[in-house]
């Protein structure tokens, strides 16, 4: 190897070296030169550069002072980059990931004929010219204080203090509407996304429980999604915050009785039901229940909390229940259960309020007749909305979606008739105007790069490119989780740099990163590549910690761009000035209407944005199927109760578990009051029809041993009771044919339950149906994990009739048979077996995203399956009291406290403390903090070396950054202490009490 040495340089500190695969590129690029005219070849350098030169690191150090390394495009020449990998400080991380890349430039398709009415005005900084909306010194009523509204002054306050100084004219109209305020008479309406649905429901429910004289009132919220449940817990605690029930009321203060108050009697406690997170949860812990219809194990939170409430006569404290999303009713998945829960509801002797709002309703006239209340429709929207379909890179303009179904239309129609199709280009390389009256307003030029070669991906990297670049927020729709983290990678790879943005934008996505690193998880790769760049990736594979932190960075503005997948559309509130569709897919399946509407309605942020964009980027191949998709109208909801006769079968067995009907002539009038009665009245015969529902569903509970019938001769009725099974089934929330198989499961578990080891009890923890949530076995991994199971765990397979042969079998590309109801029972328990595998490891401390590497699967999947085996537990505990199986419900408890603790059973106790869960509170017990009452008592300081501990992986910072991280850290110490001061002082009053 030659080098050329240069005595008047200072002695190299290290020394780089050009590799071969660089000279190899530089000659692949130097033979495509040759072959292109001499006027469009690059210019060189010219350099004295020979292979293997030598240069010193001081020569390219000052590029990576100032955070992470600044990427640049590889041009002909010796390369001005180090070799991936080499890191030359210690302090100084090397750049890793692809190099950057320019993105296709988006240019107006005719900006002479433009030009000529005036100056071509930039979308992003033209104020549209939009009639004003009137404001309460025009009208006094779109002031939430005036009198007519009789709201606390407090609860005004908080509305103001949280941006909602006035309401809009339709909300007005909305909450005046006949004996709403009162709540004489039941609500629902149809608001556009964005259009403030949630305030008109929010006040409603509020008014209900603070107009309450005795303080008692309670109100259910009913949300889709977890997600959105988590969220709406802290709007509604931000909108309760400092309200007393009595002080702000005037309501005359009860006598003093002897013993105190809890405290925070008179405050409304607003709590979140979902997963796992109240696994015994009762109607006295809480004023205002968010709950989700998701199905927890096989239930869904709401309806359980009826069904209890009901039984132990506390239903009369409800006040009033909202539906959000209520076209959801017609889900066959869960669904049915608003159905039942409502009509339960309907059914009762007192007032319940139910306020029940959607985006989508198209038949509301239904769900008014059903209700018998009042209905609102608007279509109003503070921001408006331009949508647009992005073709064979051209833009076309889609006012209305009428007007974007025509231009659909005519392209799919002009795409058929056109054989063959001339481009010309003008000097300034824009094609020439089209004669056709279909003219699209922009276009996005081919890309050079071969990562953009299709012409969607580059559409959708370019538009994210110009808003981000603009200072705006763009949300991307992917179909997948694999095209959602793959967009977010290219989108990044065209942002500018990390250098290049602003110094406090700097700091604050060094400070997600940190915050993504400390996380439980630690900080995913692909994440670390695309945060600094501005963007980030939002799916079900993330923990709810990760995707807590990306959106809100996103919301901040820290993140300029976020790509989700579209099942999380309805599930996630980050509006958006752009939102980009990738497709209209999701997985494969095209989304329905209802589902494109909630993505769409995602654009245009009130108070950031003047205006919202929709580009629904098309492939050529889907253009006749999203034609379809965008010319059907929005579904009308319909009763599912009778699509499965087993639904209907449930709805008789709960109302007859809990009383609310017990003879044919309630189960009748149950039945009519049902959404699918009010449908069938419309039709002959309907109460004909009605009665062979409930006679056939009353056939088929005695057959299977869940009610009883009493015959009373003399009078010549019947009266319905539940069995033992029946009311264990309803108690624990269980599918009625999923309830069989859990009892003999748990039958035969009784005559030989192994209670040496972990698995026998984990498995009966994990659900029965939608097992892991659809994720395969993977046989290999269930392979090796059976060949180190202990003596108590092989036992435990044995029981249960799980067999090598059959895993050996599996692993060599066999098929597990599910034709007979035994195959299914058989299949079934191999699958919950694999799933208790996961939570043992769960339950002894192995991080979630170990178990995520080791099983295959995304790390968010794992913490789903640990949420919903908590609920199912819950269950499953239920079950065992109801049945009067008190020692095994007692063993379920004991590892139920273990799986919400993701701890062994001497961690049970810490486990209590806010942030201190699994590896933390080892870390906490190995130093010594072994009980809440040393954590309650210890200085906060004290934890701050423990915490660091803690974190899963050491991370190694500069002076400047190290301070702010122990700041955060002795913030968390106090939130820690400050908890376990609250736990141990409940339990000191235990203990006080039980000695007296």
């Amino acid at each position: 190897m030659s080098h050329n040495w240069q005595p008047n340089k200072p002695s190299p500190v290290g020394i780089w070296h050009k590799t071969t695969l660089q000279e190899a590129r530089e000659q692949q690029e130097q033979q495509r030169q040759q072959h292109q005219p001499f006027q469009q070849r690059p210019t060189l350098t010219t350099t004295n550069v020979v292979v293997g030169q030598k240069r010193t690191i001081n020569e390219v150090r000052p590029q990576y002072q100032n955070g992470p390394p600044l990427a640049k495009r590889p041009t002909p020449g010796p390369s001005n980059t180090p070799t991936p990998g080499f890191t030359p400080s210690a302090f100084v991380k090397a750049p890793s990931g692809p190099p950057p890349l320019t993105t296709s430039t988006i240019e107006y398709a005719d900006p002479v004929t433009a030009a000529a009415k005036g100056s071509i005005p930039s979308e992003y900084s033209q104020r549209r010219a939009l009639p004003s909306t009137p404001t309460s010194t025009s009208d006094p009523f779109l002031s939430l204080s005036h009198p007519a509204y009789k709201l606390p002054k407090q609860l005004v306050a908080n509305f103001v203090s949280l941006g909602i100084k006035s309401i809009y004219p339709w909300q007005k109209q909305c909450l005046l509407g006949p004996g709403l305020l009162s709540g004489d008479k039941n609500l629902v309406y149809s608001a556009p996304t964005g259009g403030g649905k949630s305030l008109v429901a929010d006040l409603l429910m509020l008014k209900r429980v603070l107009d309450d004289p005795a303080g008692e009132a309670k109100a259910i919220l009913v949300l889709p999604y977890v997600a959105l449940v988590q969220e709406k817990v802290r709007w509604l605690r931000s909108v309760v915050s400092g309200i007393s029930r009595s002080g702000d009321l005037g309501q005359k203060q009860p006598d003093q009785k002897l013993w105190a108050k809890r405290a925070g009697k008179d405050t409304i406690r607003v709590v979140g039901f979902f997963g796992g997170s109240k696994v015994r949860a009762t109607w006295a812990d809480f004023d205002v229940a968010v709950c989700t219809i998701e199905k927890v194990g096989e239930h869904g939170w709401a309806n359980s909390l009826v069904n209890a409430a009901i039984t132990d006569c506390s239903i009369s404290k409800l006040r009033a229940v909202v539906l959000d999303e209520c076209h959801m009713i017609d889900d066959g998945f869960r669904g049915y259960l608003l159905e039942l829960m409502t009509t339960k509801l309907l059914c009762l002797e007192q007032q319940v309020q139910i306020i029940a709002m959607s985006a989508t309703l198209t038949n509301i006239r239904l769900l008014k007749d059903w209700l018998g209340g009042h209905s609102y429709e608007t279509h109003y929207r503070p921001i408006p909305i331009e949508e647009h379909l992005v073709y064979d890179g051209k833009i076309y303009p889609a006012a209305t979606t009428a007007s974007l179904l025509k231009t659909a239309t005519q392209l799919d129609t002009r795409n058929a008739t056109t054989t063959t199709t001339t481009t010309t280009t003008t000097t300034k390389g824009l094609p020439p105007s089209t004669t056709s009256s279909l003219q699209h307003i922009r276009f996005i030029h081919p890309s050079t790069h071969r990562e953009f070669k299709d012409p969607v991906m580059n559409a959708v990297v370019a538009l994210a490119n110009e808003t981000a670049r603009a200072g705006y927020g763009v949300l991307v729709f992917s179909s997948s989780r694999a095209g959602c983290e793959s967009d977010a990678v290219l989108i990044s790879r065209v942002l500018p740099s990390f250098q290049e943005a602003d110094p406090v934008i700097r700091e604050r996505r060094l400070d997600l990163l940190n915050d993504l690193r400390s996380s439980s998880t630690g900080l995913d790769p692909k994440l670390e590549q695309t945060i600094p760049c501005g963007v980030a990736f939002h799916h079900a594979g993330l923990t709810t910690e990760e995707r807590e932190l990306i959106a809100n960075a996103y919301d901040a503005g820290t993140l300029k761009a976020c790509v989700a997948t579209a099942s999380l559309a309805a599930g996630i509130n980050l509006p958006a000035r752009r939102v980009i569709l990738h497709g209209a897919r999701m997985g494969i399946d095209l989304v329905g209407p209802a589902m494109l509407r909630q993505m769409r309605g995602r654009a245009g942020r009130k108070g950031k944005d003047e205006v919202g964009e929709t580009y629904l980027c098309c492939r050529r191949n889907d253009l006749e199927a999203v034609v379809d998709l965008m010319h059907a109208d929005l579904p009308q909801i319909a009763s599912c109760l009778v699509s499965d006769e087993r639904r209907i079968r449930r709805a008789l067995l709960e109302v007859i578990a809990i009383k609310l009907a017990t003879s044919r002539e309630a189960l009748d009038e149950y039945v009519g009051r049902t959404m699918l009665a009010c449908e069938q009245r419309l039709t002959e015969e309907w109460e004909e029809k009605m009665r062979g529902y409930v006679e056939a569903g009353l056939e088929k509970l005695k057959e299977m041993v869940f009610i009883t019938v009493t015959v009373d001769e003399r009078y010549e009725t019947a009266s319905y009771s539940a069995t033992k099974l029946g009311g264990a089934i309803v108690a624990s929330s269980l599918d009625p044919d999923d309830g069989v198989f859990i009892h003999k499961e748990l039958e035969r578990a009784l005559k030989g339950f192994v209670m040496d080891g972990d698995m026998h009890v984990l498995y009966n923890f994990t659900p029965v149906s939608d097992l892991g949530n659809g994720t395969p076995i993977n046989w290999r991994v269930f392979w090796n994990e059976m060949e180190k199971l202990d003596e108590s765990g092989l036992r435990v397979m044995s029981f249960l009739g799980l067999k090598p042969v059959v895993l050996n079998r599996m692993l060599q590309g066999g098929i597990l048979k599910e034709t007979t109801d035994e195959e299914k029972d058989t299949a079934r328990r191999y699958h919950r077996f694999y799933l208790a595998l996961q939570l043992r490891d769960l339950c002894n401390e192995v991080p979630i995203h170990r178990v995520a590497q080791k099983y295959d699967v995304p790390r968010g999947a794992v913490q789903t399956l640990a949420q919903t085996c908590q609920g199912f537990a819950a269950g499953m505990i239920k079950f065992c009291e109801a049945m009067g199986w008190g020692a095994m419900a007692a063993a379920l408890d004991h590892f139920a406290d273990r799986l919400k603790a993701g701890a062994r059973a001497d961690l049970l106790g810490l486990s209590k403390i806010t942030f201190v869960k699994s590896r933390t509170a080892r870390v906490f017990w190995d130093n010594g903090f072994k009980t809440v009452a040393v954590v309650a008592n210890a200085d906060p300081k004290e934890l701050v070396p423990v915490l660091m501990q803690a974190q899963p992986n050491k991370v190694r910072l500069e002076a400047k950054d190290e301070q702010k991280y122990l700041d955060k850290l002795l913030a968390k110490a106090k939130i820690i202490t400050d908890s376990a001061n609250r736990i141990w002082q409940i339990e000191m009053q235990q203990e006080l009490m039980e000695e007296e």
